[in-house]
């Protein structure tokens, strides 16, 4: 597989981009070697600068859940070009995307439209702050909720692969406010309450975790967390910007039947245009600016060209929630015959998944939470993704990424994929024996 032209462009971007990509999780720093330039992705399929092949298992980290330029998507997309591409002002788009929004995810009655996930998560955050006027919020480690200062405090992700989890520039002050807390760990987050009563604004947590691998939460966990967070007036917040329309149509708390009192999204509402959002509850939700005292404003939030992506996006998913079925049926196969080549190769791995989401661990223990995740032998890992990409499948580089499926991946890839797997497991364990 020649990689001349995405070398090339990599040695030029060192000189004008810091690392030479616009984000670190795009860096090959954790598996070594130089990143792939995509030029192109139709389907299940990403095509590089020097024409090659790749299937997609990382679909831009989740909104391409209906594959790259799906049609009706693409058609509402240039349709609504022709109108210009940004106003500054209100749209009837933005109403319809905020009512749809609404009447799909159980616990949101209002929302407000903003440009990324880590803008929402930080938007929430401050209006849980906002509501409770208390000031510190509880977080998880391992669990990412993009680069707000007080996310990044054992933050997972790119974090993890780079060792740096706490990173210059967040304030002591900051890290004050921030109380951490293991995933998964109900008398840990007792305790933590406990020695914090009365001042604890809000909790936030990846119901899912997707950026230290994919890792489940135990049974009951989420709705315990609930019963928590209601006994001791705390904000409950779910960072669905992965789960959300993706593990269900109303996201994790439909699949895992738990209310949160805000929500946050991204990716899959944008139909893979930069946008995200946060709601919630009526009365938490309308303390923000210009109904409430919390301020928060972005110049092009409810892009018109986002929003016809998304509308189009949540519409097509809506209309066809068999689309749910196959991807979980997608998704337990690829999990099987990950599984099924790990015990017949003898491999020290584990495999966590639940719907379109999953990760491959090189780690014989189960992974639960970011302790166990870091058992990995994330060298080993970089073995592994060099040898998939060179049989053609592309993986997130870094072993502390969860995978996602999209729904064109069918049978006949699926069979690519697990054999790629079971080729690159033997040639690892022939190397290591």
């Amino acid at each position: 597989m020649k990689n001349k032209l995405s070398t090339k462009l990599f040695e030029e971007a060192q000189n004008y981009i810091p690392g030479g990509v616009n984000s670190p999780v795009r860096a090959f720093k954790s598996v070594g070697g130089n990143p792939i330039f995509i030029k192109r992705a139709k389907g299940a399929y990403l095509y590089d600068e020097d024409s090659n092949k790749y299937i997609d298992m990382i679909n831009s980290w989740g909104p391409m859940i209906l594959g790259h330029a799906f049609g009706p998507i693409e058609n509402q997309v240039r349709k609504a070009i022709k109108d210009s591409f940004s106003f500054g002002a209100p749209t009837r788009k933005e109403v319809e995307m905020a009512k749809t929004i609404c009447n799909i995810v159980p616990s949101i009655e209002m929302v407000r439209m903003v440009s990324s996930g880590t803008e929402a998560t930080m938007s929430a955050i401050r209006l849980a702050r906002a509501y409770t006027a208390k000031d510190k919020i509880i977080k998880f480690e391992g669990c990412y909720h993009g680069h707000g200062d007080s996310f990044l405090i054992s933050a997972g992700s790119g974090a993890m692969s780079h060792g740096t989890p706490d990173s210059p520039g967040v304030t002591k002050a900051t890290i004050k406010d921030t109380l951490l807390v293991p995933y998964n760990d109900i008398a840990a987050l007792n305790k933590t309450i406990e020695a914090n009563k009365g001042k604890i604004a809000g909790l936030i947590i990846e119901p899912v975790v997707g950026n230290m691998g994919c890792v489940l939460p135990n049974e009951g966990y989420l709705k315990a967390i609930r019963e928590i967070c209601t006994a001791n007036e705390i904000v409950l917040i779910f960072d669905e910007v992965m789960t959300g329309f993706r593990l269900a149509l109303g996201g994790a708390q439909e699949r895992f039947d738990v209310t949160p009192d805000l929500t946050t999204l991204g990716k899959i509402i944008g139909g893979g245009m930069p946008v995200g959002a946060y709601g919630g509850k009526k009365e938490i939700m309308k303390m923000v600016s210009p109904s409430g005292p919390m301020y928060q404003a972005g110049t092009l939030s409810g892009n018109p060209i986002a929003m016809s992506a998304g509308l189009t996006m949540l519409k097509h998913l809506k209309n066809h929630p068999e689309i749910y079925a196959n991807l979980d049926a997608a998704g337990e196969e690829i999990a099987h015959g990950l599984r099924k080549s790990i015990k017949e190769i003898g491999m020290d791995c584990t495999v966590n998944q639940v719907g379109s989401m999953y990760t491959l661990f090189f780690t014989k223990e189960q992974v639960t939470d970011y302790t166990t995740a870091k058992t990995c032998d994330t060298a080993l890992f970089g073995k592994y993704f060099h040898k998939m990409l060179e049989k053609g499948v592309y993986l997130g580089p870094s072993q502390f990424e969860s995978l996602f499926i999209s729904d064109k991946i069918d049978k006949k890839l699926i069979k690519k994929i697990l054999k790629a797997n079971h080729s690159s497991l033997e040639e690892l364990a022939k190397e290591h024996a």
